[in-house]
């Protein structure tokens, strides 16, 4: 993500979600930035299956970079009223890798996650901390390796039993025909993204990435989300209305309706990356003791009335606001 005004905004989005109660991880990259200072170090980046192949010194660069591009979200983070923290996956064993091959290839120091210290995180979130992850590794013989940031993120997501997980890309979603805009696809079962992978509609890099979604899916996370991270409020716009913006992978039809029956089941499991669970519900007015959503659903309110509280308990002048 070049574009600083960019960034900003979508960091403002994190910070305010962590502010209303959500406890939002984020898991960062900086691929074009690797590549910007392995020119200027005289070195020419080489790519395998559109993965970086990183020898050792190419790894130097890749950690500095990452390390500087950890800390400037720290800092962008703080200036936001929030606390947050830097940490690398070398850091408290946070992941562990092994060599990660693309078809058979050696690619050098690139590592496939085997094992997330999901402790460490819960640890930092218990402190209220906003947990910022620089997508590196270390094997069983301590050696640092780089690693995916989509891969990063999945295995994150799966150790914490994320409730969601989102992607921000520089495209809107998932594409049935990626030359035609009108054919995004707002929602995918497991069953139709892998239907559409096999048919061969999905391809280039984000064939990748909705594998790590299909393998997310099936390790517990209850959704994933694609979104176009240069669309402004991507997260919020997501999270906060009926359709969102990007593409939503979901285990099967039934879990559309999670959201409906979810709000206490993972209520201490809350930990999300970029962002959280939220129950699509929209209050239209208060009655008594009860609650009206915009679909004409009506609810008993267990909340000590303050949400009808707020909508008036039905008073009429409310009502006709």
């Amino acid at each position: 993500m070049v574009d600083e005004d960019l960034k900003r905004r979508v960091i403002e989005d994190v910070t305010l979600l962590k502010l209303v109660g959500f406890k939002p991880i984020i898991v960062h990259g900086g691929g074009k930035e690797i590549s910007k200072w392995v020119e200027k170090a005289g070195m020419k980046p080489q790519f395998i299956n559109g993965l970086r192949v990183t020898d050792a010194d190419t790894m130097e660069v890749a950690e500095m970079v990452l390390g500087k591009v950890n800390k400037s979200l720290v800092q962008l983070v703080e200036s936001l009223g929030v606390r947050a923290i830097g940490i690398s996956g070398k850091d408290g064993g946070l992941l562990k890798v092994e060599k990660k091959l693309s078809d058979g290839a050696d690619i050098g120091y690139v590592g496939e996650v085997t094992q997330v210290n999901a402790e460490i995180l819960y640890d930092l979130l218990e402190k209220r901390l906003l947990p910022i992850v620089c997508p590196v590794g270390l094997d069983d013989n301590f050696e640092t390796y780089n690693i995916n940031a989509d891969d990063a993120a999945c295995a994150i997501a799966r150790a914490m039993e994320a409730e969601k997980l989102a992607f921000l890309t520089d495209i809107e979603g998932v594409y049935k025909d990626p030359k035609d805009p009108k054919t995004l696809i707002s929602e995918l079962t497991v069953e139709q993204a892998e239907t559409l992978m096999k048919e061969g509609y999905i391809g280039g890099g984000m064939l990748p990435k909705l594998q790590n979604c299909i393998d997310a899916i099936e390790n517990g996370v209850s959704r994933v989300h694609i979104l176009d991270g240069r669309i402004p409020h991507c997260l919020l716009l997501e999270i906060f209305t009926n359709k969102g913006i990007g593409t939503a992978i979901l285990k099967d039809e039934e879990s559309r309706f999670y959201h409906e029956k979810l709000i206490i089941l993972r209520q201490q499991n809350n930990h999300f990356f970029i962002h959280i669970t939220v129950i699509r519900l929209f209050w239209k007015n208060g009655e008594g003791v009860y609650l009206h959503d915009t679909e004409g659903k009506k609810y008993l309110d267990f909340a000590a009335g303050i949400a009808v509280c707020s909508l008036g308990y039905g008073h009429p002048n409310i009502q006709k606001v």
